[in-house]
């Protein structure tokens, strides 16, 4: 009994010996883990004409992109309103996928860090009061849906300058049927839908700071205008949805629904 009580000494010891060996290891592995969803900032800027529009293409392109890849971002999207050459109010959507939250916010600390974007950005950053690159600025935050995780890039093959991307936001009267038309997406299974219609969906989010809420909001993406035409008429004749739609525990969800068509500035990546 000696002898085996110290052979299970030996073995434990071992084994625990091991683990603290082991340990460093698996902590480094789970920091580097990818994380379990997406959160994402979608920064719309208005901008008054043409030449705040093209200060503002240079500063994402040249120093905003650059000085995101830096910080985590892999892929940023930019995009702008199809019929964009307004004179009421320009608009530019950037898109940008992170880790948390608060790695979205800390943003323009990070940036202000890397000495190589304030260098790029000196225009955007060192802009006179009296001439800035932009009027206004916007930010939302949004957390990824269970149903799609992170964030995709379209399948598109069709030229960039006709591609179509629609941004939908749904409004819903109050935050309990706000979670329910959330539920519909996900437990509901509506995203599956749009997967099996080829919609191309770059992202599916709740939002969690922004203007219009309670809402959530996706964006989905099409060769032309007019095949996003022919995918939502193949949606709504799609029997599956006219199912989901009639169950009378996803009534009166939505009080509000916008929609923006975009385009990808040509340096978008997604």
């Amino acid at each position: 009994m000696k002898t085996k009580r110290i052979s299970l000494n030996v073995y434990h010891g071992l084994a625990l010996g091991m683990l603290l060996f082991l340990l460093p290891c698996l902590l480094q592995a789970a920091h580097h883990a990818p994380p379990k969803k997406e959160f994402y900032s979608i920064l719309i800027y208005h901008l008054k004409d043409a030449e705040q529009e093209t200060r503002m293409d240079n500063y994402l392109k040249d120093a905003l992109i650059p000085a995101l890849h830096k910080a985590g971002a892999a892929h940023v999207g930019v995009f702008k309103p199809v019929g964009n050459d307004t004179t009421a109010d320009r608009r530019v959507y950037v898109f940008i996928p992170g880790n948390s939250p608060e790695q979205l916010l800390q943003l323009p600390v990070t940036l202000l860090e890397n000495t190589a974007y304030q260098t790029a950005a000196k225009d955007f950053i060192d802009a006179a009061w009296d001439k800035p690159t932009y009027t206004r600025q916007e930010t939302i935050i949004l957390e990824a849906f269970p149903g799609m995780t992170k964030m995709e890039l379209p399948g598109l093959k069709g030229p960039k300058s006709e591609r179509i991307y629609e941004l939908r936001s749904y409004e819903s009267p109050t935050d309990k049927l706000y979670r329910n038309k959330v539920d519909m997406f996900n437990k509901g299974d509506e995203i599956s839908i749009f997967k099996r219609l080829d919609f191309n969906a770059v992202f599916y989010a709740k939002v969690l700071s922004g203007s219009h809420m309670p809402n959530l909001m996706y964006m989905t993406t099409f060769d032309n205008r007019a095949s996003r035409d022919e995918h939502w008429k193949a949606f709504s004749s799609d029997a599956q949805w006219k199912t989901l739609l009639a169950k009378p525990e996803y009534s009166h969800n939505v009080s509000k629904a916008e929609i923006i068509f975009l385009q990808p500035a040509e340096y978008s990546e997604i």
